[in-house]
């Protein structure tokens, strides 16, 4: 028989709360509520966080709503939020690499819609952490996770950008591609990015040739050149006229349109992965990866937080404050 004893100072005292953000159901913005939830109990494998910061990002929303329903099991009331950044409290049983006060960053997605970074704490996985940029501020901290594994392993791991590419990327100034502008002038390549023309001025700020969106946009990125990567964050039209410039299926990457595959291209979805943040928290360190933060709110406001996110014209990462 395997008796597994657990210490009792890696669980809360009976009866703790902390202040989060949940929705019981699936809907808009308006069934975000602030409530009292119990503190997360700390498995063998995780950390129990004070939450200073969470991101906001485009997948809440749409969790929110229910449109990834037949794939991830919700728990209600759920605390929204994959996007962390904050102080170890506790550690599990089982966890050398990180120890009561240290400053960490996670993409702390789990399994099941349950315990998210809305909130005043959270356990999360030991595979999802790395420590936090010493140069990043709280904010900026939080909104790397995602947005920047996002972009990492879509250019890095699937495209394989070395400098012999001209990238093409889509919505350049959002949260995922100007990091993947960043990261793909860092590896020595060319880029060519898509934007509105009020944001002209910062994809050039980043290193990248902007280009505007709408119609014609294929024969405005011709006249730039031969593309021989991309990397599509938006679907649809952007995916269309990507494959109007003839760039190889293979060298083609989604992260939000899964018809990538008719053309040979791949779909990213992002995962979790310790080494990978590791990699990205080096380059902020270096001054070589910064995180443009366009809005932080209290997290009180997250419901507003997400509106704006929704909205999908935001240059850089939403963020809620929490502490």
């Amino acid at each position: 028989m395997l008796l597994f004893v657990g210490s009792e100072s890696s669980q809360p005292e009976k009866g703790s709360a902390v202040k989060a953000i949940v929705y019981r159901r699936y809907g808009g913005p308006e069934v975000l509520e602030v409530a009292e939830a119990e503190e997360p109990k700390v498995g063998p494998d995780s950390v129990l966080l004070q939450v200073r910061s969470a991101a906001v990002n485009p997948v809440d929303w749409k969790l929110r709503e229910g449109y990834l329903d037949a794939v991830i099991d919700s728990v209600f009331p759920v605390i929204p939020g994959w996007d962390v950044a904050g102080v170890v409290e506790r550690t599990g049983v089982s966890v050398p690499e990180f120890e009561p006060g240290d400053e960490v960053i996670g993409y702390a997605r789990q399994d099941v819609l349950r315990h998210g970074s809305y909130a005043e704490k959270l356990a999360a996985p030991v595979r999802t952490l790395a420590r936090k940029p010493r140069n990043y501020t709280w904010a900026q901290a939080a909104g790397l996770p995602l947005a920047g594994l996002t972009a990492y392993q879509a250019l890095m791991r699937t495209l394989r950008i070395t400098g012999e590419d001209t990238v093409l990327i889509h919505a350049a100034a959002g949260g995922v591609g100007s990091l993947a502008v960043q990261l793909a002038r860092d590896a020595g390549a060319r880029v060519i990015g898509t934007a509105s023309e009020r944001n002209h001025d910062y994809l050039r700020s980043l290193g990248a040739e902007p280009v505007s969106y709408g119609e014609g946009l294929a024969e405005r990125v011709r006249e730039l050149g031969p593309v021989t990567a991309a990397l599509d964050t938006v679907g649809g039209d952007a995916l269309r006229a990507t494959r109007e410039l003839g760039v190889p299926g293979h060298r083609i990457a989604s992260v939000a349109d899964g018809e990538v595959a008719e053309v040979g291209g791949s779909y990213v979805f992002v995962r979790p992965d310790a080494a990978d943040l590791a990699a990205l928290v080096e380059l902020a360190e270096a001054g070589r990866l910064t995180v443009d933060v366009a809005e932080v709110f209290p997290l009180e406001k997250a419901a507003d937080a997400q509106r704006s996110s929704a909205e999908g014209h935001t240059r850089g990462k939403i963020v809620l404050e929490v502490a």
